[in-house]
């Protein structure tokens, strides 16, 4: 039988994902210790190098306390962050610190203490995260770059799973694309739509659309949808709707600007065969955007602007089941959307006035 190793380390890019397998990690130990005076909690959080030393000389002293009774300690060096790719963590003096840690690491009787880390986020380039990983009885929470969209993906599954929910298909996508990779929110949201749904039935899309919070910044205004969709009738009510309730023209411009610039760049790329709309979304777009990197040089957080930051399957459902207007559509839209602004700043009292003019104008 393999010895067992020295001290458990869990770590990973969301501080939730990890510190959630920590805490189940930590009761399943402290589950097998009866003295609760053997079981202790260390802060591993440091917003400068003094809180690093304070830090290990608190681990220190803990690993080497002996148990009042004799038994087993279990220790949590608990939100550690100062292995990320920060100012702290790249310090030539938090480096020699780490180092000192390591070698507390190495030193630890697991048959005498019961040792449990959780780190996030963590620069595994560092030599201390390659160490832990061999040494230690290591596991990654969530997953690294481009698989992010399906540690979440799993996260909201496994949550509704708890619930005995399920999701109906393009259910999950939509959530994500409204939550982004907020993962609080995201078990949140899983866990208020799967006790809507009730147990044994499927989280739909409609679920989804009335009640999870546009947190993301995804443009779900109704006004947006209806204007898209084609549809003046829907338009014009959904406006009516929009000002009866005391809003502003001004987000409904706006909202309409980014999704209109997100079609725009897309049906650029269809007409140049760069990409396509399959069944999951937009196909392709990994490929178009190495094509085009050149472009957008710095630009990497999500935005309009940028077609490349965006979720597939969201734009595809941007672009839904209507007519897919021609680039010169698209162009004399977002012409009107500027006008209209510049109307409003003349008639501030007749917005309403001034998006339905605009809307009869794309529509007909």
């Amino acid at each position: 039988m393999a010895a067992a190793k020295p001290f458990i380390f869990i770590c990973g890019q969301d501080d939730y994902l990890v510190g959630r397998l920590g805490q189940e990690r930590f009761a399943a130990l402290a589950a097998e210790v009866t003295d609760e005076f053997a079981r202790e909690i260390v802060s591993g959080f440091a917003a400068n190098v003094d809180d690093v030393e304070n830090t290990v000389n608190r681990l220190r002293e803990s690993v080497q306390t002996v148990s009042m009774f004799g038994g087993k300690r279990v220790i949590w060096l608990k939100d550690v962050n100062f292995l990320a790719d920060t100012v702290t963590g790249r310090a030539e003096s938090t480096q020699k610190l780490v180092e000192d840690l390591q070698e507390i690491l190495a030193k630890i009787n697991p048959d005498e203490t019961a040792l449990l880390i959780t780190a996030a986020p963590v620069d595994r380039r560092r030599s201390f995260p390659k160490w832990c990983e061999k040494n230690a009885d290591f596991a990654l929470a969530g997953s690294d770059g481009e698989d992010a969209g399906e540690a979440l993906t799993g996260v909201a599954l496994a949550e509704a799973k708890t619930f005995g929910a399920s999701f109906a298909p393009g259910a999950i996508e939509m959530l994500l694309a409204k939550v982004g990779a907020n993962t609080r929110l995201l078990v949140s949201e899983t866990r208020k739509l799967a006790t809507h749904a009730g147990p044994d039935e499927k989280i739909t899309e409609a679920h989804v659309t009335e009640l999870t919070p546009n947190a993301a910044g995804s443009d779900f205004f109704e006004a947006a949808e209806a204007f898209f969709s084609g549809d003046l009738q829907w338009t014009l009510a959904a406006l009516h709707r929009h000002f009866f309730a005391g809003e502003d023209a001004r987000p409904v411009i706006s909202t309409l600007q980014n999704r209109n610039r997100l079609l725009l760049q897309v049906r650029t790329l269809l007409d140049g065969g760069e990409v396509r709309v399959g069944p999951r979304g937009i196909d392709g777009l990994p490929k178009a955007a190495a094509t085009h990197a050149a472009k957008f040089i710095g630009v990497t957080e999500k935005s309009s602007y940028n077609v490349f930051t965006q979720n597939p399957w969201y734009l595809g459902k941007l672009i839904g089941n209507a007519k897919f207007p021609t680039l010169r559509r698209l162009i004399d839209n977002q012409q009107e959307f500027i006008a209209a602004f510049e109307e409003i700043v003349r008639r501030p009292h007749e917005q309403e006035e001034v998006l339905r003019e605009m809307a009869v104008r794309c529509l007909t």
